[in-house]
């Protein structure tokens, strides 16, 4: 049975995001979606949140799991015992961070393998920066996020 992990903060969950989650989870047969505390930045949703967000967001796909981890990731899936890591691509400077991203993670373990994927071309240019920022002035993220995440991102005191 092949395992892979996709890891983010999802501050939200965008639907980029899901549509990675999707096509990954048609390749593999599990996929563990796994959302950790970035320390760089202040989150707008707690990981508890983001999580149920994510569940609710993919309660159609039957092989994704949700989980969370505080750490490195290499010691998350060295301890689910995952070696393939899926990572979205939205453009060359995504590439240019991940790249550098995987030759760290093979570095702290060489049998850490990443497959990258190409966001499909309608989410090519969503991000969750870009979301919060769009809420957070008030505009309308409709389209950018699952319907729960706008609902949660009102409830916050976002607008949609």
């Amino acid at each position: 049975m092949k395992t892979a992990v996709c890891s983010g903060s999802f501050d939200p969950v965008t639907n980029g995001h899901i549509d990675i989650f999707r096509r990954a989870a048609k390749i593999f047969d599990r996929l563990i979606v796994v959302v950790f505390h970035n320390i760089r930045k202040e989150p707008f949703f707690s990981v508890e949140e983001r999580m149920r967000l994510i569940r609710q967001s993919t309660s159609d796909i039957p092989n994704i799991e949700v989980d969370s981890f505080d750490g490195l990731l290499t010691d998350y899936m060295s301890k689910k015992d995952v070696h393939i890591i899926v990572r979205g691509l939205r453009s060359v400077t995504d590439f240019e961070y991940e790249q550098t991203e995987e030759k760290l993670l093979r570095h702290l373990d060489p049998s850490v393998e990443t497959v990258f994927l190409y966001s499909s071309h309608e989410y090519s240019f969503v991000s969750s920066s870009a979301v919060r920022e769009i809420a957070g002035f008030g505009g309308d993220i409709h389209g950018l996020v699952p319907e729960c995440v706008e609902r949660a991102v009102a409830e916050k005191g976002g607008s949609t």
